[in-house]
């Protein structure tokens, strides 16, 4: 932990000079994105430096977290913008399982900040909760904007990638840091990431699954859903030999744009473009490889420790496509946990999402996306969990009306009709 903080902190030096001062050949920053960067980097140094306060506090007063054995834990993985958020946020309905809420992530990755935090909230609850009212306004006015790409809520299941911001890997970093090669190493992670590191980070995280059982209960089955994970397919099988993954998929041509629409505001807000000109052709490599990284990964792992999931299938019928999962996997699923699905797929049934945007924005060209990654996606596609109600194959040149999306072509908008939220 000693070694990871030292070089966590070096690299965040690192970061910082080069966010000011560039390489030479690289174009110096513009005014706003060093006004920007100005007043980012000390919030971020503050939050991270409360984080490993915390983690410190954690070997002090809350040592048995590291005995704490993670047994079978359940992985919802996949290609960004394919669902893995609706998926993810369906199977948190079963109480047998624990996966990270969003202020666990942001604001309480170690023992000590949720034991204060969960020690705060019940003196507010004592007093009228005026605590929890004034966090219930900032949330609906500062996630609001969110809504229509990736909707968030403080007690919403979340990804927990976000706890390995204090280790600089967590890739939405490239964001405020598109200059970084240890960030887009972490988009390559099974292949690029040298080996020394990539155990530092594996052992980190895994310290972070221990203490999240540590907190929630050990008897748990842990939940975890990251689609930035994709790129560390093989690392997390082989470091849980006995986990079990769904892993959703969708159609390149409409998971490129999707991905990059979701990221502009983040892209304009710190004038990425400024500072790396190439952004979006480097993140639009990347997200091919997630899709050759999934197959490569677990492409071959048996059929009851993996399932894959089409689009197609979780907006044809959820609640059925669970059942069938489960039982792939060998879980057993509760009448409560069936009961709430059902329920919950009930109610997102009238939803329509206002996520707008078309392959032409980005010079993509959906005859070279299909070309390069078409193949691979649909030799995942067949391989994927079906219901009776989404019994047609998979065609990768599929036309307008085969796109579980809509129209992707360069010329029609994309706008989410999809019955159920599964964007992302």
């Amino acid at each position: 932990m000693l070694t990871l903080f030292f070089e966590s902190l070096a690299n965040l030096l690192r970061l910082t000079y080069r966010t000011f001062i560039p390489r030479p050949g690289h174009p110096r920053p513009s005014a706003k994105r060093m006004l920007v960067m100005t007043g980012f980097i000390p919030l971020f140094v503050l939050v991270q430096g409360i984080h490993w306060i915390g983690f410190l506090l954690d070997d002090i007063l809350f040592r048995g977290y590291r005995r704490v054995v993670i047994r079978e834990p359940l992985f919802v993985l996949g290609v960004p913008r394919s669902g893995t958020t609706y998926l993810h946020r369906l199977i948190a309905h079963d109480t047998a399982l624990t996966t990270f809420s969003t202020w666990e992530c942001l604001f309480a990755p170690s023992v000590t900040q949720r034991r204060f935090w969960f020690g705060l909230g019940r003196i507010d609850a004592r007093i009228g909760r005026p605590l929890g009212r004034m966090l219930d306004w900032i949330e609906r006015h500062a996630f609001k904007g969110l809504d229509a790409v990736h909707a968030m809520r403080l007690s919403d299941p979340e990804e927990d990638y976000f706890a390995l911001m204090p280790v600089l890997a967590c890739f939405i970093l490239i964001i405020p840091f598109p200059h970084s090669d240890l960030l887009w190493r972490m988009g390559l992670f099974d292949q690029d990431m040298p080996e020394a590191r990539r155990a530092r980070l594996m052992d980190f995280y895994h310290r972070c699954l221990q203490r999240h059982l540590y907190v929630h209960g050990t008897e748990k089955r842990l939940l975890s859903k990251n689609a930035a994970f994709a790129p560390l397919a093989g690392s997390l099988a082989a470091r849980f030999p006995d986990a079990r993954f769904i892993v959703c998929l969708r159609e390149p041509h409409a998971t490129l744009p999707s991905q990059l629409s979701s990221l502009a505001a983040g892209i304009e807000f710190f004038d990425v473009l400024s500072a790396v000109p190439d952004f979006r052709e480097r993140l639009t490599d990347q997200l091919g490889f997630y899709y050759k990284n999934l197959e490569r990964a677990l492409g071959e792992r048996p059929e009851e420790r993996c399932v894959w999931v089409t689009m197609r299938a979780l907006q044809s019928d959820p609640a059925r496509l669970m059942r069938v999962v489960y039982a792939q996997l060998g879980l057993s699923a509760s009448e409560q946990f069936r009961d709430a699905i059902a329920r919950h797929a009930s109610e997102s049934g009238t939803y329509r999402s206002a996520h707008a945007y078309r392959l032409e924005q980005f010079g993509l060209s959906r005859g070279d996306i299909d070309r390069d990654l078409g193949p691979v996606f649909a030799r995942l596609a067949a391989r994927s969990a079906r219901t009776a109600a989404d019994a047609s194959p998979m065609q990768t040149g599929a036309t307008s009306g085969d796109d579980p999306m809509g129209s992707s072509s360069t010329r029609t908008p994309v706008r989410h009709a999809e019955p159920i939220h599964c964007g992302d």
